[in-house]
């Protein structure tokens, strides 16, 4: 029986919900493609099974933040997702502000573990700082999913190089999480 993966390509193409800007490009452009990219490579593995929140670049989730939220936790409920895997950019102030991060629910769970082995792949791959997980109860794709769920802050949008990284190789971020997968399934 496949493992059913659920990716989440954070943000809508136009608001509501829609996503950080930095150095001319949109995080709702970043993580759409980074996303198909990653549910190619889950497709070519006879072990999954994959559903996008964005199956084409123009999909709009819910009318307003909230229903945008709850729009793609209920597809991943309905579905009977294994697994939930939200797609951002990070933002800050400062240029200089980089690595990749990720968030689940709580510590000592499976979602903290599956986040721990996305994080390690994704840093090894793509060269970027492992900022490391934290628990964030708060966040609406963690708290309302039936299934373990990992927010994941790919890189900085705001960061120059980090921008340019996502924007021209998103190719190394989808193996990355693909590889973070691999290693936590097959544990």
């Amino acid at each position: 029986m496949s493992i059913k993966i659920y990716i989440d390509q954070g943000h809508n193409p136009v608001n509501p919900n829609a996503g950080a800007e930095g150095n001319g490009l949109r995080e709702q452009d970043l993580v759409y493609t980074i996303g198909q990219r990653l549910a190619d490579r889950l497709r070519a593995n006879p072990d999954f099974e994959v559903r996008l929140s964005r199956p084409t670049r123009d999909t709009l989730l819910g009318t307003s933040n909230a229903t945008s939220l709850a729009a793609r936790v209920n597809d991943a409920n309905r579905w009977g997702a294994d697994y939930f895997i939200s797609l951002h950019t990070n933002a800050a102030s400062s240029p200089s502000a980089g690595g990749t991060e990720a968030y689940a629910y709580a510590r000592g769970t499976r979602a903290f573990e599956l986040g721990e082995d996305i994080l390690e792949e994704l840093s090894d791959v793509t060269g970027l700082r492992n900022r490391g997980m934290q628990a964030r109860p708060g966040l609406y794709v963690l708290r309302k999913t039936q299934m373990p769920a990992v927010l994941v802050e790919l890189g900085f949008i705001t960061n120059p190089g980090e921008a340019t990284l996502m924007r021209d190789a998103p190719d190394l971020f989808a193996e990355g999480i693909y590889r973070g997968i691999l290693d936590f399934t097959e544990a």
